[in-house]
């Protein structure tokens, strides 16, 4: 199962439709405070309201407590325009975590300090604004799955 991480989501809308998404795949989905919407949202449950009993949702305090729990062994995986690597060059294991950050700001720099080596960015052309959280995480989720088979999908 592969893990998709948000830190700090802030459009409904768009954590609406990543649910669908990991429902979808059977990806795991981990919401990291604060959140700007509650999950109760109409919106955020219209995007995803029949795929909501099929998600496997987490909701942690800080993204420190994401790591905490993953384990020492876990692999983070963290997109942002200011990454160096291409999410498709990497080499995605079952279990690994892609994170994202908040639609306005993306990832604290602290955070991509922690990962510095993982840090992954979509090619865009150059200039252009970052593409939708949605679709971000959709492209690299699939391209996880792609490289693993597509783990039990049809």
């Amino acid at each position: 199962m592969f893990h998709i991480v948000l830190v700090e989501p802030e459009i409904p809308q768009n954590t609406g439709n990543i649910s669908r998404t990991c429902a979808v795949t059977g990806a795991a989905l981990h919401l990291v405070k604060p959140l700007g919407f509650s999950i109760d949202d109409r919106h955020l449950k219209r995007a995803g309201l029949d795929y909501w009993q099929s998600l496997t949702l987490f909701v942690h305090d800080s993204f420190q407590e994401v790591v905490d729990q993953a384990g020492p062994n876990a692999r983070f995986y963290l997109a942002t325009t200011k990454g160096s690597r291409n999410y498709a060059g990497v080499r995605y294991c079952d279990g690994d975590y892609l994170v994202f950050g908040k639609e306005t700001a993306g990832l604290s720099e602290e955070i991509r300090a922690m990962f510095p080596q993982n840090c992954i960015r979509i090619p865009m052309g150059k200039g252009q604004r970052s593409l939708n959280l949605s679709n971000s995480a959709a492209i690299v989720l699939y391209e996880a799955l792609r490289q693993n088979g597509f783990l039990g999908l049809c």
